[in-house]
């Protein structure tokens, strides 16, 4: 699998996926929150709730009805709604964003009885349970099985490239107005980033809250009001059909290109590539915005013109405006958020973060602090001994003959800077290509 870049991102957005990395599971859980008009609101995952254990992504290879040695890959994605009814989207191909994804989608509907749920609505009937689905034929006939499925963005976890700005690492809000943090360092939803930017480049992590009874624009939403002025969508839109103003969307404008909902109650990303209108001397506007922007890795918004405010953005004007992180009454939670201001600075973007960073992101599931990276302390006998023997050196260094310092020819690897090695390092993605296949069918 390749990626194919230009200078503002990916061309190939769906290359960008990463599958089947296992979530680990939290150690603790809170109460929810009850919020009037849309009921629980758990910001950690439940452990009474029973609809919660089949809620998420599947895909694998089953039979084809009528056809003995033919297979084919189906992807599920299940939804709970009100009561103890569901919602599903099945897919063929792959998931969503995935490369073998085909557009063609099926709604299914489904209740549970006790730790099991019944979908139907497609041609087969499917049984779920938390660790899978069985699909069973109109006569009875298994035709295979689907495993579940975790998937990690591929940003998740990257660093801030050089140049770029903080905003928000979980060691304090010195860069907002009005926000807060939680008492595990996450940030609430709420705040105004405190510096303006024109054009920009924008990485935000955000966790959305599992809210089961809420519905539509009452389900884990919030939204990034670029320049206060033109909203990135933030939904809990997982499991539905594309939604006009699901995740991904400019809000009231422009439906994302796909929806990249993962499930509530894990990290997702928003990668969001800024340029600001242009106005003349006499405040007339001469060009309008423009935004690009990635969703869990991959392009949902291409180089779109913003011909005006969207929704309940402010009125657009001249001068600059701080970016909102919306509070719309949803316990929605933030972190690593930081920016590169173009005006000053340039970086390839989206910055793919590595194998090693995407899996320590993941540890951090379930509010866990990150551990400060600290230098192993030696114990003190191997520290004098040290100590000793480079002085020892320098003492033979000293009394040497000294000689013409020929420059020696490093090897590429040693001369390049750590940005360019990261720059130039294999995206993630290629690397674990045997893993996204195990997203698909029997290889999970």
């Amino acid at each position: 699998m390749s990626l194919h870049f230009h200078k503002l991102g990916f061309l190939s957005a769906p290359a960008l996926f990463i599958a089947a990395l296992l979530i680990p599971a939290p150690s603790f859980t809170q109460e929810p929150t009850i919020i009037p008009g849309k009921g629980p609101a758990y910001t950690t995952p439940p452990t009474d709730e029973p609809n919660y254990p089949l809620m998420g992504e599947f895909a694998g290879q089953i039979q084809v009805q009528g056809e003995k040695k033919k297979k084919q890959t189906v992807a599920l994605q299940i939804r709970p709604v009100a009561g103890d009814q569901f919602h599903a989207m099945a897919f063929y191909g792959a998931l969503p964003g995935e490369p073998k994804h085909q557009s063609e989608e099926m709604r299914l509907i489904g209740l549970r009885a006790k730790d099991s749920l019944v979908l139907s609505g497609g041609p087969w009937a499917i049984f779920v349970d938390p660790k899978g689905c069985n699909l069973v034929s109109s006569s009875g006939k298994l035709l295979g099985r689907l495993k579940r499925v975790h998937r990690v963005s591929p940003t998740l976890g990257a660093k801030a490239p050089e140049g770029a700005t903080v905003l928000f690492d979980g060691t304090g809000v010195d860069h907002f107005v009005g926000a807060e943090m939680t008492e595990d360092g996450l940030l609430k939803e709420g705040a105004l980033i405190s510096p303006m930017f024109q054009d920009f480049d924008l990485h935000v992590e955000f966790r959305l809250p599992y809210m089961p009874q809420a519905e539509g624009q009452q389900r884990g939403n919030s939204g990034l009001y670029l320049q206060s002025r033109y909203e990135c969508q933030v939904l809990d839109s997982f499991g539905t059909e594309k939604m006009f103003n699901g995740l991904g969307a400019l809000y009231r404008m422009k439906a994302p290109a796909v929806n990249m909902a993962f499930p509530p109650l894990v990290w997702q990303t928003y990668d969001i590539h800024f340029t600001a209108p242009r106005w003349a001397s006499d405040g007339k506007k001469i060009r309008n915005a423009r935004v690009t922007s990635w969703v869990n890795g991959v392009k949902v918004q291409d180089d779109v013109e913003l011909p005006s405010k969207t929704g309940a953005g402010k009125a657009e004007e001249p001068t600059l405006s701080p970016i909102n992180i919306q509070d719309h009454g949803d316990p929605v939670r933030f972190r690593n958020i930081w920016i590169v201001d173009r005006g000053i600075t340039t970086a390839d973007f989206p910055v793919i973060a590595s194998k090693k960073q995407r899996q320590e992101a993941a540890k951090l599931e379930w509010n866990e602090k990150p551990a400060p990276e600290q230098a192993a302390e030696e114990p003190a006998e191997e520290s004098a001994a040290k100590e000793t023997a480079e002085k020892a050196a320098a003492a033979e260094k000293a009394d040497a003959p000294e000689k013409a310092e020929t420059p020696e020819k490093k090897d590429d690897a040693e001369s390049t800077p750590a940005a360019e090695k990261n720059a130039d390092e294999k995206p993630a993605a290629k690397e674990e290509a045997p893993a996204e296949e195990k997203a698909e069918p029997q290889q999970n």
